[in-house]
């Protein structure tokens, strides 16, 4: 049995639709998404990759399992960063950072949309989370996530043309509309209510120490 599986959809292949394509899932999930999967199950193979978690294998590993190991993990986070109710405004502590940082909702939204059309070739865009707890935007090339820096990713917008190609051929700026529509609040907020969460624990923990 292989040690990574391709992880399912967390909703019909259809549920995305206008917006996104259930071609596109069929596309994006059913073969570039397994094709990460598979091949990095082939890398790890009698290696001491083979039992690790995914995450400690993309903080871990370089080259190829790097690139096979990350892009699995980028694309599990990109369609729970999506949903069918979603395209709401963000609530709760979210929402107080992210107009702390940007002024306004709407003005985040311009700039992390600005920062995904502009990534050069493929990649893609991130909301994170800082040590301070403080929100920012961040992009990436190619395979690589910000799993493996000090940031904690929140949401991602995955901008590599096969994300898009089928419903919106080349025009990115008409993808990231879609984006919009469906990014996954919910699912931001709780990363960064764990985020929250953790830093309390090691300041409470630093707290008692100077103590």
């Amino acid at each position: 049995m292989s040690h990574h599986q391709l992880p399912p959809l967390p909703y019909p292949p259809n549920a995305l639709e206008p917006y996104i394509s259930k071609e596109t899932l069929e596309y994006h999930h059913g073969k570039h998404h397994r094709a990460y999967v598979e091949k990095l199950n082939e890398l790890i193979a009698g290696t001491e990759y083979e039992s690790l978690p995914l995450e400690e294998v993309v903080r871990n590993a370089k080259g190829a399992v790097f690139n096979n190991a990350a892009q699995a993990w980028n694309h599990s986070f990109y369609w729970n960063s999506l949903a069918p109710d979603g395209g709401k405004l963000p609530q709760g502590e979210l929402a107080k950072a992210i107009d702390r940082k940007f002024g306004a909702f709407t003005t985040f939204q311009e700039k992390f949309s600005a920062a995904a059309i502009g990534v050069f070739g493929s990649g893609w865009a991130w909301l994170v989370a800082e040590a301070d707890g403080s929100v920012a935007i961040r992009t990436t090339s190619n395979a690589q996530t910000p799993l493996t820096t000090d940031v904690r990713p929140l949401l991602t917008c995955d901008v590599w043309e096969h994300a898009y190609y089928i419903d919106h051929r080349n025009s990115r700026p008409d993808y990231l509309k879609a984006f919009w529509a469906l990014a996954n609040w919910k699912f931001a907020q709780r990363n960064y209510q764990t985020k929250l969460t953790h830093r309390a624990r090691v300041d409470n923990v630093a707290n008692a120490a100077v103590a």
